[in-house]
């Protein structure tokens, strides 16, 4: 039996088939093969187009196919980019570009409601500010775009959306609807306070199921398009750092995942309701979080907006005719520390991890006679393993007891720079594996489908590449510059 797994990112949709008994992908692809755009109309603003995802969708499965014999494809799943607004009339024609997860027009419209709702009750039942947000960015139409908004049937989050294109079939999860800040976790219901401090209503979302779940069986339509068997259902949606943690198996309290594509990302499994005061890290319903079986388990969140975007801005200008992993051979020739140069990787919108302020990447202590190409490639990713461990502080003050981390052998994570850099500046082994979010997706779908009876039973043949663990001297090191990093990012913050 095959399993299809969508993982709708920023840059491109990745498409794998999973072999279900050997749990192992047979067939991959992606499209488009050079990076989407993210449109930004003003300063702060970043959208995309709903129709681009899915026309993105059609051709990466389509490409997939060539390879597969459709018709032994049993179930789907999807993993799509957080936080997305996806606005659709009753005609389910989309209204509006997507505001996207890196947005910053809303911050002001979140900061107003939480105080509104008061601090308190915000981060004892939402476990977050409004920030940013989905239910924030939709309240922002509604202030700014009155006649889009009047139009506005039903809202999404973008996996949604791309499942409703496969199915004809509007669901949605608590998980995807916390990472909407639109979920109670008190009451274990959508919140009152922010459909009432927003004035929303309640039609506008979709239908509530679980996660690993029927979300609807795919039109006549898709099933002639793409030669699926007709019985094909989505049993299985979540955003794409929840499913991160799926595709590594980090699914109890304790076990710690990590990702570094467009942005940078620590997710931390708690069986505790634990939130940071500021915001400045996220807590949000994992996807084995059942609250009608009394089960918590949560995901604490730490993103950095500018990781793999700082490394391909570092390409696009002072790399464009290497590889990656020519640039990768240049930046290890570097010492630690990259001889004083210091980049600060915050040029992807509002940071929730500096408390919504958009700071901007920058570079520090250039010497004119002396930093080269090869110091801007290190100081990118030290950088951006500096970023992430001074969010992994913040983790830390919330209960966060890290013992080793687990990544996907993929974007960031192939660079030994940055796996040293990330290792040896946390103090954290990282373990790498051979997966990915769309093996993960599809290996979700295989849970929802009931071919594996709990989610664990999905990973028995996760496959380790190996261990890259801390080196004494190297701590020392990556810890004095980490500190001399720290120091120009608090005198930005600051002034």
């Amino acid at each position: 039996m095959f399993l299809l797994g969508l993982d709708l990112g920023t840059s491109s949709v990745k498409v794998s088939v999973v072999d279900a008994q050997s749990q192992q992908v047979i067939a991959a692809a992606h499209y488009p093969d050079v990076e989407s755009a993210i449109d930004s109309p003003q300063i702060g603003w970043a959208e995309q187009s709903p129709e681009m995802w899915w026309q993105n969708t059609v051709l990466a499965i389509k490409r997939v196919l060539t390879k597969v014999d459709a018709s032994k494809i049993e179930a789907i799943g999807i993993s799509y980019q957080m936080h997305g607004l996806v606005m659709l009339d009753k005609n389910r024609k989309v209204l509006r570009p997507s505001i996207i997860w890196c947005d910053s027009r809303a911050v002001a419209v979140g900061e107003a409601a939480f105080k509104t709702i008061g601090e308190e009750r915000s981060l004892t039942h939402l476990l977050n500010s409004p920030g940013n947000f989905t239910a924030s960015k939709l309240a922002w139409v509604k202030e700014n775009e009155p006649s889009i908004y009047a139009q506005c049937d039903k809202i999404m989050l973008p996996g949604d959306y791309i499942s409703m294109r496969l199915t004809d079939e509007i669901t949605t999860s608590a998980s995807s609807l916390s990472e909407g800040i639109f979920w109670d976790f008190k009451e274990n219901q959508v919140s009152a306070d922010i459909m009432q401090v927003y004035g929303f209503e309640p039609s506008f979302l979709p239908e509530i199921q679980a996660v690993f779940s029927n979300h609807g069986q795919i039109s006549s339509k898709i099933s002639t398009e793409f030669g699926f068997n007709k019985n094909v259902s989505v049993c299985y949606k979540a955003g794409d750092q929840p499913n991160n943690a799926l595709s590594l198996n980090v699914l109890d309290a304790g076990e710690i995942a990590a990702t570094a594509g467009t942005s940078g990302v620590i997710y931390a499994v708690s069986n505790k309701v634990a939130y940071d005061t500021a915001s400045r890290v996220n807590t949000f319903a994992h996807v084995n979080h059942e609250p009608e079986l009394a089960k918590t388990s949560l995901g604490i969140l730490l993103c950095i907006n500018g990781t793999g975007i700082l490394n391909a801005w570092a390409k696009r200008t002072h790399g464009k005719e290497m590889t990656y992993s020519e640039m990768n051979k240049r930046a290890a020739e570097i010492k630690i520390g990259s001889e004083g140069l210091a980049m600060m990787p915050f040029g992807n919108g509002a940071e929730r991890l500096l408390q919504n302020s958009v700071l901007g990447a920058s570079m520090h202590g250039i010497n004119l006679n002396l930093h080269q190409p090869s110091h801007i490639f290190r100081a990118a990713q030290e950088g951006i393993a500096f970023a992430m461990q001074y969010g992994f502080e913040v983790m830390k003050n919330m209960g966060v007891q890290p013992s080793v981390i687990r990544a996907g052998h993929a974007n960031m994570f192939l660079s030994e720079v940055f796996q040293e850099a990330i290792v040896n500046t946390t103090g954290v082994p990282v373990e790498l594996y051979d997966t990915d979010g769309a093996k993960g997706a599809a290996l979700g779908a295989g849970i929802g489908l009931g071919y594996f009876s709990k989610p664990k039973d999905a990973f028995t043949k996760l496959n380790k590449i190996g261990v890259i663990e801390p080196e004494k001297y190297k701590v020392e090191a990556y810890q004095a510059a980490y500190l001399q990093w720290q120091n120009i990012l608090e005198n930005l913050l600051n002034h």
